[in-house]
C-alpha cells in the first residue's frame, strides 16, 4: 500500500429536516388541534482514530463527504426520523487542521478518540409547540437549520519515541533493521527510503519502544531540494532524536562535519521545537575504518562538529555498538516518562488541593487582637 501522510477533504453536515404546521382532522375531531411534527436532526461527521490503519491513502482520492438531511414532520405528531452520523477512521497520529482559518480542529493521539468535525443542523420545531392557552390554533414553524461544511487538510504525524535523522546513505535504514522488525528497502544509492518506516525495538519480552525511520535530508531541503522536508513532521512527536553520520564516505570529497552541520542547520529552518529537542550523535559505519584510526577520526569529527552531546560509535551493518545504544535509549525514555508521570500526579493533587494564594494584607484572614 502506497504511504499517504497528506490529504484534503470537505465534510458537510446533513441539514436539519423542517416542522410542519397541521391540524388534527379526524371523525369526530374536527377541531382536534394542532399536531405538526418536529423535523429531524441532520447526520453529523465524526472522526475516529484506528490504529488498524496507517495511511490516509483513503482520503486521497475520496475527498467529498456529506450526511444525510433529516426527515421533515409531518401530521398527527409524527416527528422526522434524525439522519445517522457518518464516522470517518483516521490513523493514530492524524492531525485534522482548518483550511480556511488554520485553526485544529483535532489531535488524534490514541486508540479510539474521535473527533466532531461538522455538526448536523438541528430539526425545526412543528405547531405542537407554539399551542397555548390564548393560541389554540398555532400555525407557526420552523426551518430546519443547516448542517456544518469545512474543509479540512489531513496531516499525518507517526507516533514514535524515537526519530533517525541524517543525509541520504548514512546507514539510518541499516540501523532500524539491526534493532527491530522493521525491514525498509536497503540499497547502495540515495534516497532509498521514499517514506517513513516504524519499527518497535524490543530490549526485553516487557520493553520496547518505537522507532521512526525518514528519508534522508539534504542542504537546501527547505527549499525543496531532494524530498524537501515535508516528512520532518513525523518527527515531532518523537521524544529524541538521532542523528545518525556516515564517518566514512565512499567519496574522499564528501565532508561528515559540513553535511552534518547542513542537516542541523535545515532543522532550524523547519522547527525551532524540533531543533531544541533532545538529539544524539550517532556514528555509523565505523566497521569501514581502520581500527588504528577510529579513536582519531571520532575525536576530529566531534571536535569539528563543535557536539557536547552524547556521542555514540557503531556499525549498523555488523550491528556493533547498537545493544548498548538501545538500552541507553529505553533507559532515557523511561526516566522522561516517569518525570512526566510525576508532573501529571503533582498536577492532579494541587487541583484537587485547590490550592490558591492568600494575600497577607487581606482583612479577612487578620487575626483579631
Amino acid at each position: 500500500m502506497k504511504f499517504i501522510d497528506e490529504a484534503k477533504i470537505e465534510v458537510i453536515a446533513g441539514d436539519g429536516g423542517n416542522g410542519v404546521a397541521s391540524f388534527c382532522r379526524e371523525k369526530f375531531r374536527p377541531f382536534g388541534g394542532p399536531d405538526g411534527g418536529d423535523g429531524g436532526k441532520g447526520g453529523s461527521i465524526w472522526a475516529i482514530a484506528d490504529r488498524n490503519i496507517n495511511t490516509l491513502v483513503d482520503y486521497r482520492f475520496s475527498k467529498l463527504h456529506k450526511a444525510r438531511d433529516g426527515e421533515n414532520g409531518r401530521g398527527a405528531d409524527c416527528y422526522g426520523k434524525g439522519a445517522d452520523d457518518i464516522m470517518l477512521r483516521m490513523p493514530v497520529g492524524t492531525l485534522i487542521v482548518d483550511q480556511n482559518d488554520g485553526g485544529i480542529v483535532a489531535d488524534l493521539t490514541e486508540h479510539g478518540q474521535t473527533a466532531l468535525l461538522a455538526k448536523g443542523g438541528e430539526g425545526g420545531w412543528g405547531n405542537i409547540h407554539f399551542k397555548s392557552s390564548t393560541n389554540r390554533a398555532p400555525r407557526q414553524k420552523t426551518e430546519g437549520k443547516e448542517g456544518e461544511r469545512r474543509e479540512l487538510r489531513l496531516e499525518l504525524k507517526v507516533l514514535a519515541d524515537v526519530g533517525l535523522l541524517g543525509m541520504p546513505n548514512a546507514g539510518k535504514s541499516t540501523f532500524i533493521t539491526a534493532v527491530s522488525n522493521a525491514r525498509p528497502k536497503i540499497a547502495d544509492y540515495p534516497f532509498t527510503t521514499l517514506h517513513p518506516n516504524l519499527g518497535v525495538v524490543r530490549v526485553s519480552h516487557e520493553k520496547s519502544f518505537v522507532i521512526a525511520d525518514i528519508p534522508g535530508l539534504i542542504e537546501g531541503a527547505a527549499e525543496g531540494a531532494g524530498l524537501g522536508i515535508q516528512f520532518l513532521r513525523h518527527l515531532q512527536r518523537t521524544r529524541l532524536l538521532l542523528h545518525i553520520v556516515d564517518l566514512a564516505p565512499f567519496e574522499n570529497t564528501v565532508d561528515p562535519v559540513k553535511e552534518a552541520k547542513a542537516i542541523v542547520k535545515e532543522l532550524k529552518k523547519y522547527d525551532e521545537s524540533l531543533f531544541e529537542k533532545p538529539r544524539w550523535l550517532v556514528l555509523n559505519k565505523l566497521d569501514m575504518v581502520p581500527e588504528e584510526e577510529r579513536k582519531k577520526r571520532v575525536k576530529d569529527f566531534v571536535k569539528c562538529f563543535g557536539w557536547k552531546g552524547p556521542v555514540f560509535e557503531i556499525s549498523a551493518l555488523t550491528h556493533d555498538g547498537c545493544a548498548d545504544l538501545v538500552t541507553e535509549i529505553y533507559n532515557y525514555l523511561a526516566e522522561q516518562r516517569q518525570k512526566e508521570q510525576r508532573a501529571e500526579e503533582t498536577q492532579m493533587v494541587e487541583e484537587a488541593r485547590g490550592i490558591v494564594s492568600i494575600d497577607p494584607d487581606d482583612p479577612r484572614f487578620k487575626v483579631m487582637e
